[in-house]
């Protein structure tokens, strides 16, 4: 007869919670020593996860012994879905790869800026960078791409610098937040069971109010300036990022669509001289490379998971939420603020929806909260997060382009505080209701899956 396992409750998520305590508390304490925007990379989060798989070792008691504990671990990072975001991730880093190196980056940037008014140039640094945000699926790369430009016109012109940064800033996150390759659209897509086309669509509505309203206020505050440079740019380098967005909102298979993107860029590339073989092959191994670490950490978080789960901490977390959300507004709420704090505590949106997606899944099912809203109120709120905390990658990148304080570039960054409003207010008032919803049609399964619908 099998011993019934002990349920430990909410010290299931030791590991979890050692995870950060040494990620978060390594952070703060190197920067109460003056580490300054390096105090966060002191103590690398892989690093942290060693010490939560130390710990998912260990527990269990007599009743798990060491390798049921190495089988339950490995069986949580073993996940389909785990497997298929993992592709995903190195599919959409070939791309990107693919695409800089043919000189796509250099040449969607130079578009935007040959096509901008001078009397609009907040707005339009906004835009570039949204548009090129969206087209890469990286809010770092158009930081890095825009931000020298914007610095350099805000210097030539003494505009307001905290200004210039900031609009890039909220551009990238826009795109980050949108992007059909971003890491955070394919985390929020594949935890939560639901299309990149349905997510695009729902996160859309959101983010196209906020961005009008962002535009607004950046064309109040701005003022004209002489742009001056060399901003050619050859129009076929920019069809690769057009085809990702064009066929992605027809609902092409992801894996079709990032295939076919790395062979358009590539046919590109060798038509234009950008690159030869060996070349194209190294630029699809770079971009692949940069996303090792999330790769890894996806695994090994998902294998933490899987322990919380069997030592009881889930379901002790549920029964918890259950007693406190009483209706849908409460579940979008939950999932808003989940995200929220995970992201304020990692300073990464991606890690935070991919921690939070399994945490809320079984509150969202019981409310039938439609998972597009829900992939969507994730991206949302980690990527709010991220662009307004002082110890993120963003904000620290837009320091170094700068020597801003943090605050100053925060303050600027208008669109993530619109962005929130606008989410916050269709959570308050029972907004952007599917179909599904508005007709009680059950979208999960008893077991808290995601029913396919016609």
């Amino acid at each position: 007869m099998e011993t019934k396992k002990k349920d430990y409750g909410w010290k299931g998520f030791l590991p979890l919670l050692t995870f950060l305590a040494i990620y978060l508390g390594g952070g703060l304490i190197f920067t109460a020593m003056g580490y300054g925007g390096d105090s966060f990379k002191q103590i690398p989060r892989m690093a942290a996860l060693v010490g939560a798989l130390l710990v998912c070792m260990v527990m269990g008691g007599k009743e798990r012994n060491l390798e049921f504990r190495m089988d339950t671990f490995c069986k949580g990072m073993s996940n389909q879905g785990t497997m298929i975001m993992i592709m995903v991730f190195l599919l959409a880093g070939a791309f990107s790869g693919v695409a800089k190196a043919m000189g796509g980056v250099q040449a969607t940037a130079n578009l935007g800026l040959s096509l901008v008014p001078t009397q609009f140039l907040f707005a339009g640094l906004f835009l570039i960078s949204a548009f090129m945000a969206t087209a890469m699926g990286t809010s770092m790369g158009t930081i890095s791409a825009v931000g020298p430009i914007a610095v350099a016109v805000a210097e030539s012109a003494g505009m307001n610098m905290a200004f210039a940064i900031g609009t890039v800033l909220g551009g990238a996150m826009f795109g980050d937040n949108l992007s059909m390759i971003s890491d955070t659209t394919i985390a929020a897509t594949r935890g939560c069971g639901c299309e990149m086309r349905d997510k695009f669509k729902m996160n859309g509505l959101i983010a196209a109010v906020a961005a009008v309203l962002a535009i607004i206020v950046y064309t109040i505050v701005g003022s004209a300036a002489e742009l001056t440079g060399d901003f050619s740019y050859d129009i076929i380098k920019v069809v690769p990022y057009i085809f990702i967005l064009v066929f992605a909102l027809t609902g092409c298979n992801v894996f079709v669509l990032l295939l076919s993107g790395i062979a358009v860029a590539g046919a590109i590339g060798f038509a234009t001289g950008s690159f030869d073989v060996p070349g194209f092959a190294q630029a699809m191994g770079g971009g692949m490379s940069g996303m090792y670490d999330i790769c890894l950490i996806a695994l090994l978080l998902r294998g933490v998971g899987g322990v919380a789960e069997e030592l009881g901490a889930i379901d002790w977390l549920v029964r918890k939420m259950h007693a406190s959300v009483k209706s849908r507004k409460g579940a979008e709420y939950m999932t808003a603020g989940m995200v929220s704090v995970f992201d304020a505590a990692l300073a990464n949106n991606t890690i935070a929806i991919m921690m939070a997606a399994p945490l809320v899944r079984k509150v969202v099912a019981e409310h039938n909260v439609a998972p597009k809203r829900v992939a969507s109120l994730l991206d949302i709120f980690s990527c709010v997060v991220q662009g307004l905390i002082p110890h993120g990658g963003q904000v620290l990148l837009c320091i170094s382009l700068t020597g801003l304080s943090p605050f100053a570039v925060i303050g600027a960054n208008f669109y993530c505080f619109i962005l929130a409003i606008v989410a916050i207010c269709t959570i308050q008032f029972g907004l952007l209701r599917t179909k599904e919803e508005k007709e009680n049609i059950k979208m999960y399964d008893e077991d808290d899956e995601v029913i396919a619908l016609k």
